[in-house]
């Protein structure tokens, strides 16, 4: 069954950082964008950053310099390394896989058919 799994939350202090890792199991047919959203309490899921099978990458404005997206297309696991961590990106971030419609895959949820259950990071001041 295709899914994904992601690993590597863990609570830090401000300013510290963190990799996130996301294992896509049960396929062979990888879908060509995969993504990285991020849910805090009482708050909508928003999109964190996204890597295409074009090499494309992209990243949402509040994360843009800290965080990076890579992914071993061999294996295709996703990661996200994130540095100088703030408390506002305390959330569970969870990856998903969706279709590609360009060059950059696009940002919106319903892009993405395939979700992780996700891993919490938490940053204290």
């Amino acid at each position: 069954q295709e899914r994904l799994v992601e690993s590597g939350g863990d609570s830090v202090q401000t300013g510290g950082s963190l990799k996130l890792r996301c294992d896509y199991l049960g396929t062979s047919s990888y879908r060509p964008c995969m993504g990285w959203f991020r849910q805090a309490p009482g708050k909508e899921r928003e999109w964190v950053s996204s890597i295409a099978t074009t090499g494309g990458t992209n990243y949402a404005d509040s994360v843009k310099g800290r965080f990076t997206i890579s992914k071993d297309s061999a294996t295709n696991t996703l990661f996200l390394q994130m540095t100088s961590l703030r408390p506002e990106d305390t959330a569970l971030y969870s990856c998903a896989a969706g279709t590609l419609w360009g060059y950059l895959c696009r940002t919106g949820a319903a892009d993405y058919e395939v979700w992780g259950r996700g891993t919490q990071v938490t940053v204290s001041s």
